[in-house]
């Protein structure tokens, strides 16, 4: 070692000798850390940074990708219309484009103080689990609210009532550094508003979701099964307080349960599916997995509405349109890890490490070698998440169960590109409701199964603190 150590920094020296666990101690970056995508890594460090193909997506297939970036960024319109390849917004709906939520393709945000519509954050209702919905909850995760459906919908077509508005307010709590640095934390009221079609029934639980990045996800998707069960350990055997689960969701397509892994929940368990439904919920948008409105029985006027359905019964996001959409999202590239090797960004590391970040934040994964996508296959990813579902505590809790996810548990969120967030988005906004304004206060509503890992960090001083978020904002 006495070799080694004059090559130090004092910050990087300190950490290296500091701490008794078995945590690792980096000391250099790890060959080829800074491709987080593997060979679909992007060199794009500005406002476009998470709109871009895969470095290795051949020129002849960027045509569908180009193509279905324009079905995602373009808006939708209310049918009948000319043009027909987009109408059949709503008749209820939240937004008219995916990018208005996913900004630039990145992470979505509350609403302001003044804001006549949420757009890039919406509201999941729900009602107590019951055995006679039995078959309710096992395809659709919860029990809709009778009225309102699964999701408020804050805007309609002429004719249609919105199912109501959306206000967020704030209440103060601060924690405290053991060296005495306060930090206010924010947590986050709903207050629904203006509702179009009567009172609510009165246990509706209430689930607020902000729009989260779109870079990486096919890459996700082709991640083996079974090496994401391979890190769940609900009975806690190692004994490290780390109780990872899987959530188990139904598949429109096959007709039955299986493994879910997009979502804060994890309640879908697939792009493809994922894209439908947010289609449907979303926009208002017929597809072939769900070819009806999204109306209750309640909303006459939604049922009665014109649709945008072709003569020929086509629906209004035809197949060719899905097929589109679902290369785009799978081929949007995560971009390049900056200054992987900077002093201070491997100090910060080995405080992600000590903390034990790395146990719901799985650093790394090799995707398939079937996946869905050749340019996606075979590749180390480094997306610092697990996909399985963790205990966040009270101070998280929706208390909204989707699935096999508890009213505490949340899909691990990836940490990679989340430095680039201010960048593309315009913003600092984090966890599934947007309530956290920093990186820093992201970290600090961890509870729960990540209460330790919280603890650990308040023990670190400004020094340490700094390099820890000059490690999140390297990723």
């Amino acid at each position: 070692m006495s070799s080694l150590l004059p090559r130090l920094s004092p910050l990087l020296l300190a950490l290296f000798l500091a701490g008794c666990d078995d945590a690792p101690r980096f000391t250099q970056a790890e060959p080829g850390e800074a491709l987080a995508g593997g060979k679909a890594t992007v060199n794009k460090h500005d406002q476009n940074a998470y709109s871009m193909p895969s470095a290795n997506l051949a020129p002849s297939r960027r045509l569908d990708f180009s193509v279905g970036n324009s079905f995602f960024r373009n808006p939708w319109v209310i049918a009948p219309s000319t043009t027909t390849a987009r109408d059949g917004l709503g008749p209820l709906f939240n937004t008219n484009a995916c990018q208005n939520c996913h900004i630039k393709d990145g992470r979505g945000h509350p609403p302001g103080p003044n804001a006549t519509n949420a757009v890039s954050m919406l509201v999941r209702l729900s009602i107590p689990n019951q055995p006679q919905y039995a078959k309710v909850i096992e395809q659709l995760g919860i029990v809709p609210e009778p009225v309102y459906g699964g999701q408020l919908q804050d805007m309609a077509v002429p004719g249609v009532a919105p199912e109501g508005k959306v206000r967020v307010e704030y209440e103060p709590q601060q924690v405290t550094f053991k060296d005495g640095t306060a930090v206010e934390l924010r947590k986050p009221r709903l207050r629904i508003t203006q509702l179009g079609y009567g009172a609510m029934h009165p246990d509706t639980r209430f689930s607020a979701r902000i729009a989260p990045p779109m870079i990486g996800l096919g890459l996700l998707e082709a991640i083996p099964e079974a090496a994401i069960l391979a890190n769940a350990d609900p009975q806690d055997r190692n004994g490290d307080g780390i109780r990872g689960r899987a959530n188990q969701v139904w598949d429109d397509a096959q007709g039955k349960t299986v493994l879910g892994r997009f979502g804060w929940k994890a309640g879908q368990p697939n792009l493809n599916q994922q894209n439908v439904h947010a289609f449907s919920g979303d926009m208002g948008l017929t597809t072939g997995l769900r070819p009806m409105d999204d109306c209750t029985q309640a909303q006459t006027d939604c049922l009665n509405a014109p649709n945008g359905n072709g003569a020929n019964g086509e629906q209004e996001v035809s197949d060719n349109i899905l097929r589109l959409v679902l290369f785009y999202t799978r081929n949007l590239a995560v971009p390049m890890r900056k200054d992987v090797d900077s002093t201070q960004v491997l100090a910060g590391k080995n405080l992600f490490h000590q903390a034990g970040c790395q146990s719901c934040h799985t650093p790394q994964f090799t995707t398939a070698s079937d996946a869905a996508e050749p340019e996606l296959a075979n590749q180390l990813i480094r997306p610092y998440s697990d996909l399985l579902l963790h205990d966040m505590g009270p101070g998280l809790a929706d208390n909204r169960s989707e699935f096999a996810a508890s009213g505490q548990d949340w899909r691990t969120p990836p940490l990679w590109g989340i430095g680039l967030n201010e960048t593309v988005s315009g913003h600092t906004q984090f966890l599934h409701d947007g309530r956290a304004r920093n990186l820093l206060e992201a970290v600090l509503w961890h509870g729960g199964e990540a209460e330790a890992a919280k603890q650990h960090v308040l023990t670190f001083n400004a020094e340490q603190r700094a390099a820890l978020l000059a490690f999140l904002n390297s990723l």
